[in-house]
């Protein structure tokens, strides 16, 4: 893996997109992972200014949801399709060509993970899976103790994913299960980018790049991948051993 480390959130989240934009550049059609949450704002707007200014082209790639709250749709506030829609794709001039995204109301979740599982390969897989990472250590919602070799798959949350993800909702609300990408897919992207900020994510990004590799954190297995890029601002790196 390679850490990348800048002075603010908003440097951070300006490398993100130009390896977005880098990739784009190369491939037009490409496939891509986003996520929601509040790490990835600040890229997704940058990535908005620079497709409205006609500066990279986003008509022709593919956008993959990397995960959703069971039971959720782009109608429910806090949910990563309403994210999305109201922080990415309402903002753009051009119609994006392709976006597919996790129906968690599907009555059957398995054929569901199937489907996503499916397109993705269609494709030739993803080109970029980019996740933030949760304070348990999660990526997407694949949560402690998920398999590592595991593709889109549903699953009970963790107590604290429900307590986190408080945060997104206007009130309280019940989260009992997620719906995600799995950490194959994360293995086998063209590139697996991480991106954190802040430094209540510090003492976790430690355990999870510096610590031992164990699907109690999930997001330990980037030490295993090559093709991971981590990007983070200093608060956020600011337990890790020997950072530049």
């Amino acid at each position: 893996m390679k850490i990348a480390i800048y002075d603010t959130y908003d440097a951070m989240s300006k490398a993100a997109a130009e390896l977005v934009a880098q990739q784009l550049a190369e491939k037009p059609a490409s496939v891509l992972c986003v996520p929601s949450g509040d790490s990835p704002t600040g890229t997704l707007n940058y990535l908005v200014e620079w497709a409205n200014e006609g500066k990279i082209d986003l008509s022709q790639c593919h956008f993959v949801g990397l995960d959703e709250w069971v039971g959720m749709d782009e109608n429910d506030v806090g949910s990563c399709k309403y994210y999305l829609k109201h922080n990415f794709f309402d903002k753009l001039n051009t119609k994006l060509a392709n976006v597919t995204l996790f129906d968690a109301k599907a009555a059957d979740l398995d054929a569901e993970c199937e489907r996503i599982n499916n397109f993705i390969s269609s494709k030739g897989g993803l080109d970029i899976m980019m996740v933030g990472i949760g304070m348990n250590g999660h990526l997407g919602l694949n949560e402690p103790g998920t398999d590592f070799n595991l593709y889109a798959h549903h699953s009970a949350l963790d107590p604290v994913t429900v307590q986190v993800g408080q945060k997104y909702f206007q009130q309280e609300t019940k989260l009992t299960e997620g719906i995600t990408l799995g950490l194959r897919h994360l293995s086998e992207a063209g590139k697996a980018v991480l991106i954190a900020s802040g430094a209540k994510k510090a003492a976790i990004i430690h355990e999870s790049l510096q610590g031992t590799v164990t699907t109690d954190i999930p997001a330990s297995i980037l030490q295993k991948l090559a093709n991971a890029v981590i990007l983070l601002d200093k608060d956020a790196a600011s337990q890790l051993e020997h950072a530049s």
